[in-house]
């Protein structure tokens, strides 16, 4: 039976499904899901993340999280942690990056939260020698200083989408129309967690949420608010959610999200204002990836870089730092905020 089949066989039974359901089963299914059968990422998958493009982005990234543990004393131990990690590009480059950093590797626990067996089997062949551990949710890390990277996890996040009314507010669910899938509104309905933009927004207005971010964000917080470290979430978004930004891609274009069910990568656009408002650690300004990566020096290492390059390669690496920090490209897309405890000071490269 494929996704589709059981998908419109669940809506038969128990009725139409929130777009957050639809999207967990379509990424997370453990026979049909997404993430856990294709191979998305790089030039040959469906997408390519920062990582996969140079590795100067892992670089200087490496580099800006060792200079904030030093910030608060170096402290010894404590967690090196990813979310999401992909085939674990990124932190390769951190590794790499932070090797000659005096003390940093020998007090880094290295946590990569990974739910997927296939994708934690590649990232221990693309790590070794060096010692990794992996768990499946935050919860899971150790109460200790946590220096972390969440670099395009919070966009795969499922979201309920909810259109406003006159009074409340309609839910987009996932029903089925003459034998097909089909993207409606249910009920018109209070929306507790909604108030709030109740009064700034306008009939009409599409306003998104992912449920899962609010305890991984807390959970998060917790440990830099309790035991010091620092955090850089990386994704594109915005400060607050407004308008329809659920989409798929597969082979590196856009496609129907419901007609390649399993198939495609889901997504949606990042309320950076809703993670701030969950984390009980304080945060930085919102900073467009680009001038976030020029502050730390990317154009520096780009050049240094460059020097060894001829030809097509030389052609290539350029390309790379504009795809990384252009406005017309990544660069303002993609927005980074940084988590430090309270009194303390954001990572480099951010600011209050």
């Amino acid at each position: 039976m494929s996704l589709r089949a059981l998908l419109m066989t669940r809506i038969a039974q128990t009725g139409p499904l929130s777009l957050a359901d639809y999207m967990a089963e379509c990424l997370l299914h453990p026979d049909y899901g997404y993430y856990t059968t294709a191979a998305p990422f790089g030039e040959d998958g469906d997408f390519t993340t920062a990582p996969e493009i140079s590795q100067m982005f892992g670089e200087v990234l490496g580099l800006c999280l060792a200079q904030a543990w030093m910030d608060q004393g170096s402290p010894h131990p404590f967690t090196l942690a990813e979310l999401g990690p992909g085939r674990g590009t990124l932190m390769a480059d951190v590794l790499r990056a932070t090797r000659h950093v005096p003390q940093f590797q020998d007090g880094a626990r290295i946590i990569l939260v990974e739910a997927s067996k296939g994708l934690q089997d590649k990232q221990r062949r693309l790590l070794s020698p060096d010692s990794v551990t992996h768990c499946a949710s935050v919860e899971s890390l150790p109460d200790q200083p946590l220096f972390l990277i969440a670099n395009e996890f919070f966009d795969a996040l499922p979201i309920r989408q909810f259109t406003r009314t006159e009074r409340h507010w309609r839910e987009t669910q996932i029903g089925v129309v003459a034998g097909a899938l089909t993207r409606g509104l249910g009920p018109e309905l209070p929306q507790p967690v909604l108030v709030a933009r109740h009064s700034e927004t306008r009939p009409g207005d599409v306003i998104e949420f992912a449920p899962s971010a609010v305890p991984i964000m807390q959970e998060i917080g917790r440990r830099i608010s309790d035991f010091g470290g620092a955090g850089l979430i990386i994704d594109y978004g915005d400060w607050r959610s407004l308008g329809d930004t659920f989409q798929a891609v597969r082979n590196h274009e856009p496609v129907d999200p419901l007609a390649t069910l399993g198939e495609a990568d889901l997504t949606a656009h990042v309320d950076f204002e809703a993670l701030a408002m969950a984390t009980p650690c304080q945060t930085s300004r919102l900073t467009p990836q680009g001038i976030f990566l020029e502050r730390l020096g990317i154009t520096q290492r780009a050049q240094s870089l460059a020097a060894g390059l001829r030809g097509s390669a030389l052609e290539s690496h350029i390309a790379a730092h504009r795809r990384l920090t252009h406005p017309d490209e990544m660069g303002n897309l993609f927005k980074v905020m940084g988590l430090f405890p309270e009194g303390g000071t954001p990572p480099p490269g951010l600011d209050t």
